[in-house]
């Protein structure tokens, strides 16, 4: 295989996502990409210091990736239906993009999240959209918990193959989202949890 021209840490860092759907993210390595562009070990670390950074870069990619659908989807939505278009966005990134999707699960050292505006615009649009529902501290940050666990945990059993086949998975999806809607419009108050 020809050496490639053109190598960059952008052209590398698409690579990998790549590469991370494919075999999964915890299998990337530098070696695989050097042999993909067909150029030495050596010539990779001119771009990317490590593979820690490698993973850092993919992660920050896969985040604004996966921010930039949810924003457009939830555009001009608010309650319900911004919920149910925010959930459906994710859901369709984890499904489709399974190893970039991993890449977003992993903690990354505050030197990398300072460059890596995905992460927080994710927040902000998370927060914004639980607002909606009248919520605020600390019940918002209880909130985003809930949503992240239940759409990761779906989702990741959705890939395995971890439902069983006797109600189509959009049903139970559907149903859920009905029931995280109904549990976030009567999240009960600080002054609710006192008097109980």
């Amino acid at each position: 295989m020809a050496p490639r021209a053109g190598l960059t840490a952008d052209r590398i860092t698409r690579a990998a996502a790549d590469l991370a759907d494919r075999v999964g993210f915890d299998n990337i390595s530098v070696s695989a990409l050097a042999r993909q562009f067909g150029v030495k070990d050596a010539s990779m670390y001119s771009h990317v210091a490590n593979l820690r950074e490698l993973r850092a870069r993919v992660a920050i990619l896969a985040a604004d990736e996966k921010t930039s659908s949810i924003a457009d989807a939830v555009a001009g939505r608010s309650g319900k239906d911004a919920l149910i278009a925010y959930a459906g966005a994710y859901r369709d990134y984890a499904l489709r993009c399974p190893g970039r999707y991993a890449a977003t699960q992993i903690p990354l050292d505050p030197e990398f999240v300072t460059d890596a505006p995905g992460f927080v615009r994710a927040v902000e649009l998370t927060y914004g959209m639980l607002r909606g529902y009248g919520l605020t501290e600390p019940a918002l940050t209880d909130a985003v918990r809930l949503l992240r666990s239940t759409f990761h945990g779906f989702a990741m059993l959705e890939a395995a193959g971890g439902f069983g086949r006797s109600r189509p998975t959009d049903e139970s999806w559907a149903a859920i989202l009905d029931a995280l809607h109904t549990a976030l419009t009567h999240w009960p108050t600080a002054d609710e949890k006192a008097n109980s």
